[in-house]
């Protein structure tokens, strides 16, 4: 029998690969040299498409793919994806915050105990003999009691919620609508930051939500104010962050995504109150596996007329028209 012929934009890890070679017709967009070509050439005849948010989908590929359906994303993000084409052209989303949920939650946590207990200069303290030569390191700030702010209640932000709570957080969030969930919602985004101590950010990427945290935001946060993005680098206006960190009306940042990756700016990446992590909140073998298992997953229940394991609403991620 025929296998069915799917687009490769960005490869996946070795095990789901060997399931992809095993049931499909791949064509391998990643490793050819004139792209729009090989579009052109196998396009026609591919009625899905596997990639990450790392391989845009653009306007253009859907024009010149007719028959596609499906987009299989083994990451959270999509922000590269021209989602206003593909729903003109019909074609479905899945993506993989299921998978990455808890690792990204537990990132989000070990940035907060980073930066408020200072690990990366109390390392550097007692690497270098400063401990020795210089005494104790100063002290820092407790998380207990603390005020928390979560820009984003989707999957992570509640996995995120639930981990504070545990650690005596008092928890507040800030959604494009509330949720029914046990913590309180603030409509108001400049406002949550003012009753906070520390602000996660964890929102879709895209032009709907780009500088979604501005100056204003960063200062309502305060000088004694964390502000830490495990979303999308585009998310926060990093000219502004840079501005707000340096002249002290933001007090700390911890990130893990960044404006131009993997070419961090140096000028944010160098202050002394900026903790930094390289884009690898999911870093780890069990996720980056289970990742493109639903990718896999997924493309086998398009083929196979089911329903989509983790469909998005791509509806969500179009700006409205004014």
């Amino acid at each position: 029998m025929t296998k069915p012929d799917v687009l490769m934009l960005y490869p996946q890890r070795p095990h789901a690969m060997e399931q992809l070679e095993q049931r499909y017709t791949l064509h391998r967009y990643d490793l050819a040299d004139d792209k729009d070509a090989f579009v052109a050439e196998h396009g026609q005849k591919c009625r899905a498409i596997a990639t990450n948010g790392h391989a845009p989908v653009t306007r253009a590929m859907c024009k010149a793919m007719p028959d596609l359906g499906l987009v299989s994303c083994s990451s959270a993000g999509f922000d590269s994806f021209d989602v206003a084409a593909m729903a003109e052209h019909g074609v479905a989303l899945t993506n993989t915050s299921q998978a990455l949920c808890d690792d990204v939650a537990d990132t989000a946590i070990m940035l907060l105990l980073a930066a408020r207990r200072g690990l990366v200069p109390a390392e550097a303290w007692v690497r270098s003999g400063d401990w020795a030569r210089n005494g104790a390191f100063p002290l820092q700030r407790s998380l207990r009691g603390g005020k928390l702010g979560i820009v984003g209640m989707g999957t992570i932000g509640q996995a995120i919620a639930d981990r504070a709570k545990a650690m005596g957080q008092q928890v507040t969030y800030w959604n494009r609508r509330p949720k029914d969930l046990p913590w309180t919602f603030q409509p108001e985004l400049i406002q949550l930051a003012r009753d906070s101590d520390a602000l996660i950010v964890i929102v879709a990427g895209g032009e709907g939500t780009r500088h979604l945290i501005d100056a204003p935001v960063m200062e309502a946060l305060g000088p004694d104010g964390l502000l830490i993005n495990v979303a999308r680098g585009s998310v926060v206006d990093e000219a502004a962050l840079i501005a707000c960190l340096s002249d002290g009306r933001l007090g700390h940042a911890a990130l893990d995504v960044y404006a131009s990756e993997p070419d961090a700016d140096p000028a944010l990446t160098q202050l002394p109150n900026v903790t930094n992590y390289p884009h690898h909140a999911s870093g780890t073998v069990e996720t980056r596996d289970a990742m493109a298992q639903l990718l896999v997953d997924n493309l086998d229940a398009f083929f196979g007329d089911k329903p989509l394991l983790t469909p998005v609403d791509l509806s969500a991620y179009i700006p409205s028209k004014v």
